[in-house]
């Protein structure tokens, strides 16, 4: 996503820490990369000669001398860029306790129903009682996506298959709506703003009275996201703007500017197909982690997204009375898992998104862990409770791979990791005071690296 971009500000920034002067030839070079990079990122070219002359005139500012000149040049292109995709983070104000409504809109195929159940599952891991209504009386299939949905991350979906007007569903519910903290609202949509939709969109308005409308667009469309922008907020008076499959296409560069050029403000970013590839827009982070520099508060947000904290407490009272076994074990590799992937998690942590590893390895990674899952899967429960006699016994070993499609090789790794972190939190108290929901603080990292040294690898 967008790496041509990332790549030329890195250049830039290094061609400027690397310069004996900051001549006006250096200069060209550098605004010369970051306009190519920017068109590829589908930014509009008349705002890309923009930022280009601007960067040049305050550049090429006389009065400012030597070393502060590159200090200079390095802050205008930062601040630039951060103007360019929005320039602050913009968040929504959801209150507990008080009945809050979102309603997304948007014209057909932008991913309104799954942004509707990513939004909710994002809400609820935060503690908040949620719950969905589905008001696209249009789609045939709208009201069973959103059912199933439901049923995935666990908060209720109303919906009503029969009926043809979305403000009689929206009045059946009404009632039940009011004891949720927040209500996210899936509406129909159309092949374009037309007349009807509108005239649809403010019906419901004027009776749901929701807290916000946010505009649901895809990154693919690119530039065409600043229209659809400006026609919505003109029409429906939208408060922002969330931006979905921003994780497959370069056109993103096009939709995050474009909506920042019509001041709809982007407040989240769907980043893949998962119910946890979702975060809040950050532009600051967001250009951390295009310069490999990592963004350790959106890491922190997408761990908070994927923990079941129910889960997790029941994992600490177990591993605190000695009771933890492989099944334990799998269901923290699956929460891991929802973490997402590898290469996703590593760009996230400053110092790692700048290290080239191979994407073939990051797989083996992840492959390895699937085959602990299956491993654990084709043991009997004797063997999930004492894993100690899997080891003791080779026949064991040899049917668990055999059953599970892996090698006793892939079994005794995985009982090492088990036992690691068994003995981990059976040892010198390391795991006291742990919280699951804010994960381990410095002091308990400390002692875990000096504890396991270089033990703790895949």
């Amino acid at each position: 996503m967008l790496e041509s971009l990332g790549s030329a500000l890195k250049k830039g920034f290094d061609k400027i820490a690397g310069a004996i002067f900051i001549d006006k030839k250096t200069i060209e070079l550098i605004v010369k990369d970051l306009q190519r990079a920017l068109i590829q990122a589908d930014v509009n070219v008349h705002l890309v000669k923009e930022i280009g002359d601007r960067i040049k005139k305050e550049a090429e500012n006389e009065k400012i001398k030597g070393i502060e000149k590159k200090e200079h040049l390095t802050k205008i292109l930062h601040d630039e860029i951060i103007n360019l995709l929005g320039n602050q983070k913009h968040e929504l104000k959801i209150e507990k306790g008080k009945n809050n409504k979102i309603m997304l809109l948007g014209i057909y195929g932008q991913g309104k129903t799954t942004t509707t159940s990513k939004l909710a599952a994002y809400y609820s891991k935060r503690g908040f009682k949620v719950a969905m209504l589905g008001l696209d009386v249009h789609r045939p299939a709208a009201a069973d996506q959103l059912e199933q949905l439901g049923k995935q991350i666990k908060i209720p979906a109303f919906i009503d298959k029969t009926e043809k007007k979305a403000l009689n569903i929206y009045k059946k519910y009404k009632q039940e709506l009011e004891k949720f903290d927040l209500v996210i609202i899936d509406t129909a949509g159309r092949h374009s703003l037309d007349k009807e939709l509108i005239d649809e969109i403010k019906n419901l308005t004027d009776m749901i009275k929701p807290d916000y409308k946010l505009l649901t667009i895809s990154a693919d469309i690119g530039q065409a996201a600043k229209n659809q922008a400006f026609e919505f907020q003109k029409a429906c008076n939208i408060n922002g703007v969330i931006i979905t499959r921003m994780d497959s296409t370069a056109k993103a560069g096009g939709a995050l500017t474009a909506c920042n050029e019509t001041k709809a403000p982007v407040f989240f970013i769907g980043t893949g197909e998962k119910v946890n590839d979702f975060e809040t827009f950050n532009p600051e982070a967001f250009i951390s982690r295009l310069l490999g520099l990592g963004d350790l508060e959106g890491l922190l947000e997408r761990v908070q997204s994927a923990i079941d904290e129910g889960s997790q407490k029941k994992t600490k009272e177990r591993l605190e009375k000695g009771e933890f076994n492989l099944r334990d074990f799998q269901e923290q590799l699956k929460q891991m898992g929802n973490v997402g992937s590898f290469s996703k998690i590593m760009e996230m942590i400053p110092g790692l998104g700048k290290t080239k590893i191979p994407e073939e390895m990051l797989g083996v990674q992840e492959g390895k862990i699937k085959k602990w899952q299956h491993a654990i899967n084709s043991m009997t429960e004797e063997e999930v409770n004492n894993p100690e006699i899997i080891e003791k016994q080779t026949t064991r070993l040899g049917r668990i791979a055999k059953g599970s499609g892996t090698t006793t090789s892939d079994i005794r790794q995985m009982l090492k990791q088990y036992k690691l972190l068994k003995e981990l939190a059976s040892g010198s108290g390391d795991l006291e005071n742990f919280d699951p929901a804010q994960g381990l603080n410095q002091k308990q990292m400390m002692k875990i690296a000096k504890k396991f040294g270089k033990k703790m690898k895949f």
